[in-house]
């Protein structure tokens, strides 16, 4: 990774641990543009995630991922990534992540991640019972993130005192 003050800023992280919120506060602060890799996927595919995930599957909808992902790391100008929680399953996502970008995990306490989720039809992989399947992703998942450069938890924090965390440990 080059210098990380001049980096892409990458945020990984399960669904409901703030990374599109972040990346959006994360970018005025730094006076740059911020991404967020499922809303690209929709304007790309012209469909909703869910749409995707119904109609071509969980396969077609990751490598569509890798491909914007990539396409965003590859951009000249600094990016903020919000990744979707998902993005880590492809090895060589996390590798071109590590190399292109200064990679932060966010993390919660599932019953926290469960409460900010919850109400969110919009999430193929929460069909069913949330708590249920939040519990069994977590755990499927549970060392996904470790490759991050730097993990907060968000559980007990604002947005803004993320941002500071990430700012801070960004200058340091």
């Amino acid at each position: 990774m080059e210098d990380k003050q001049q980096a892409h800023i990458v945020l990984i992280g399960f669904m409901g641990t703030g990374k599109s919120t972040i990346s959006q506060l994360l970018a005025k602060r730094l006076d740059c543009k911020a991404v967020d890799l499922d809303f690209e996927i929709e304007c790309l595919s012209g469909q909703t995630i869910p749409e995707l995930f119904t109609a071509k599957g969980e396969v077609a909808f990751r490598a569509l991922e890798t491909e914007v992902l990539l396409n965003s790391l590859h951009s000249r100008d600094r990016l903020i990534i919000a990744t979707g929680g998902g993005a880590v399953l492809a090895p060589q996502n996390c590798k071109v992540m590590q190399e292109l970008g200064y990679v932060v995990a966010l993390k919660a306490e599932a019953e926290q991640i469960i409460s900010r989720v919850s109400q969110d039809s919009s999430r193929p992989l929460l069909q069913g019972n949330v708590q249920e399947r939040v519990y069994k992703l977590l755990e499927d998942r549970k060392h996904a993130y470790d490759f991050a450069h730097l993990t907060i938890d968000t559980t007990n924090l604002t947005t803004n005192e993320v941002v500071d965390q990430i700012w801070n440990h960004f200058h340091a």
